[in-house]
């Protein structure tokens, strides 16, 4: 009885083996890392291998098509599907390539050139009835692709090329779930079975972050000399914006040495947002040995001597980048950098105009007007200044007393400057005035309103005769006494010293001594906040002096 059954298990075993063609061999690394679902990497193993193994040339060149296939290139995926026939005329794998081209426009021909490739010998060649499966599953045929499953399932269950076909169904038909389960069964009949792994953490990316970076973590363990896994767990902390951890996987990726002048991008990027920028700029510059007109290198190279604050060296990064590069597309943060720089440099014209395109590249970014106004200001152009804050108050959905209290402050600013004639500047004072008005009256128990409401008033009435800045600062007064809080010490100094100054006015035309003594009692008040206030000192001085005079 025990030698029957050893006899019917390698017999068992013998069929098994007969019925898959070589496919089920080792694997290339180009291959390998196609079915693993790197194409953009395998496509250049696949080259090498065209080039340096000859026996293997028709399957390489099978795969390189299915490479181009997946890139839309179906012009380049027929020239190398038919290269592979000029390998070996027989070649079925290449005769289900062909095939794969015409499911969309002659899926009749298609069916029959592929019922013609599973017959005689490989009836029952299981690799070859999954590879016709995925000819289907690429053009987005589940039903045809799962028929070639099932017939697949009926040779065989315990393949886990088998499995990871019926994961992809399910992952084709976003259940997520199921199409892990499959890759895990996979991987129970073939530990080293990389695609499982990398698709199961594909799959789950996105569901459950922590269940894919474990995958990977064994294929890591399982296969340690397997790079693509630590490319692949980047790729998945940079997703989660866990710059650290993708920093330290695209770290042991590049340093594996098969990367390419795309990853060294990646990578810099990766270091830059994690602001690594010593080490970003590295990589930038081992890019630009690489291809010194490569516009994304020149950009990494102006961005981190922005931020290492080495401005000499961004400045010749920028032209590099601006003036230099091959291809070059420039975007809005390339512009906000490159205005941060001239600001830097002080050539405030330039960085104005560099953020004036970053918001022709994005319209939606009309806070950059705030800045461009700030900037027009230390060029001594009030004018645009102002017109700049207002350009960008009119593109708000709201005008805060923030907002408001801003370009109440530019209107202020500008009529107390020089460049405004002393008949000019009422107009100015008033507009500031009337933007002041507006914050008072939603701020009734903040200050800051009426406090800058009494200095455009004071402006209007420099000599205070009129007392237009009086009821201002006396509603400031009896809103920062009722914080009671030594911080607004400063506001009530100013305030009262406007107020002694209008008493003394006041008095010095009616005079009426009961105005001095007014005065003299908001100066005092100065003097019980801080006793060495000169201005409070120096007009009590002339007060008590004048009534000493006037006993006389």
């Amino acid at each position: 009885m025990k030698c029957n059954l050893l006899f019917s298990s390698i017999l068992f075993l013998t069929s098994f083996a007969f019925n898959l063609s070589p496919l089920q061999a080792k694997d290339s690394e180009g291959v390998s890392f196609y079915k693993a679902g790197f194409p953009k990497q395998a496509k250049n193993l696949l080259f090498q291998e065209l080039k340096s193994n000859s026996s293997n040339s028709a399957e390489t060149c099978y795969f390189l098509g299915n490479v181009y296939f997946g890139e839309s290139k179906k012009d380049s995926a027929s020239f190398y599907y038919k290269k592979g026939l000029s390998f070996d005329a027989q070649s079925a794998l290449n005769n289900i390539g062909l095939a794969k081209l015409q499911i969309k426009s002659n899926p009749t021909q298609a069916k029959e050139a592929i019922d013609n490739v599973l017959k005689g010998k490989n009836k029952k060649n299981v690799d070859l009835i999954l590879e016709a499966g995925r000819a289907y599953l690429e053009n987005e045929e589940l039903l045809a692709t799962n028929d070639y499953l099932e017939r697949a399932q009926k040779i065989t269950r315990k393949y886990a090329p088998v499995f990871v076909l019926a994961g992809d169904i399910f992952e084709a038909k976003r259940d997520a779930g199921q199409a892990c389960s499959m890759y895990e069964q996979a991987i129970l009949f073939d530990a080293n079975c990389r695609e499982a792994y990398v698709k199961y953490a594909r799959a789950y990316r996105d569901v459950n972050t922590a269940l894919a970076i474990e995958m990977l973590g064994r294929l890591k363990v399982q296969e340690p000399n397997f790079s693509l896994a630590n490319k692949e767990l980047a790729d998945i902390y940079y997703s989660k914006n866990d710059f650290d951890k993708a920093s330290a996987s695209y770290g042991e990726y590049i340093a594996s040495g098969n990367y390419d002048s795309d990853d060294l991008k990646q990578y810099a990027m990766t270091l830059f947002l994690n602001k690594d920028y010593n080490k970003s700029l590295e990589i930038a510059q081992i890019g630009l040995k690489i291809n010194s007109l490569d516009p994304a290198f020149n950009r990494f190279a102006m961005y981190n001597y922005i931020e290492l604050k080495q401005f000499d060296k961004a400045a010749v990064a920028a032209d590099l980048f601006f003036n230099k590069s091959k291809d070059a597309q420039f975007s809005y943060f390339d512009y906000t950098y490159n205005g941060s720089l001239l600001t830097e440099q002080k050539k405030y014209a330039e960085a104005i105009a560099s953020f004036q395109k970053a918001i022709k590249v994005d319209s939606t970014k009309t806070g950059l007007l705030t800045t461009i106004s700030d900037l027009y200001e230390k060029a001594g152009d009030p004018v645009n200044a102002i017109k700049s804050y207002e350009t960008y108050l009119g593109s708000v959905t709201k005008q805060t007393p923030d907002l408001l209290i801003e370009l109440g402050k530019k209107y202020y600013s500008y009529a107390n400057s020089d460049l405004v004639s002393a008949g000019s500047k009422a107009p100015l004072f008033i507009k500031a005035d009337s933007l002041f008005s507006k914050v008072a009256e939603v701020e009734p128990d903040n200050y800051r309103g009426n406090c800058w409401r009494a200095r455009a008033n004071a402006g209007i009435d420099p000599d205070a005769t009129k007392g237009l800045a009086k009821p201002f600062y006396e509603k400031t007064v009896e809103i920062c006494l009722a914080k009671a809080d030594a911080r607004y010490n400063p506001v009530l100094v100013e305030c009262y010293s406007y107020l002694g100054f209008y008493y003394l006015v006041t008095g010095e035309k009616s005079k009426n001594t009961k105005d001095y003594e007014i005065s003299k009692e908001y100066w005092n008040k100065i003097l019980k906040i801080d006793p060495a206030n000169e201005t409070a000192l120096k007009a009590l001085g002339g007060l008590n002096g004048s009534s000493k005079s006037k006993r006389r």
